[in-house]
């Protein structure tokens, strides 16, 4: 099980970045994919989380309306569309599958010692 984050970089508040998550050694369509960050002295949060089952998204609080999360099955890509972004969204972003039920990810904080993680990508959002 492999996953491989990328398409961070370096913006300005409001402006946007579309990461992907390609994964492989394993079927996407039967796992959910959560994505994670991670700021520095911070703990590591669920920002978003796509179900295996109907594709249903979910959300933290902290990017509700602003992150869009999508998967490509035939792709084995997971997206995440980052709009309007700002300081407090600069991190390292991680993607990762069989952390927990997508609904607990993006509702409390997680363990990193669950599941399968990927390689964080840099965000960067200058004020």
């Amino acid at each position: 099980v492999q996953l491989q984050a990328s398409g961070g970089g370096l913006v300005h508040s409001g402006g946007s970045l579309r990461l992907s998550c390609v994964i492989s050694g394993f079927t996407l369509d039967y796992y959910s994919i959560g994505w994670f960050r991670q700021a520095p002295g911070q703990g590591r949060e669920g920002v978003s989380c796509i179900s295996s089952s109907d594709g249903t998204a979910y959300y933290a609080d902290s990017v509700k309306g602003r992150f869009t999360i999508s998967r490509d099955n035939a792709k084995k890509t997971v997206y995440l569309q980052m709009n309007s972004l700002k300081p407090e969204d600069t991190a390292v972003y991680y993607c990762a599958t069989e952390v927990a039920p997508c609904i607990v990810v993006v509702t409390i904080p997680i363990s990193t010692d669950f599941g399968s993680w990927g390689q964080g990508t840099q965000v960067t959002v200058s004020s």
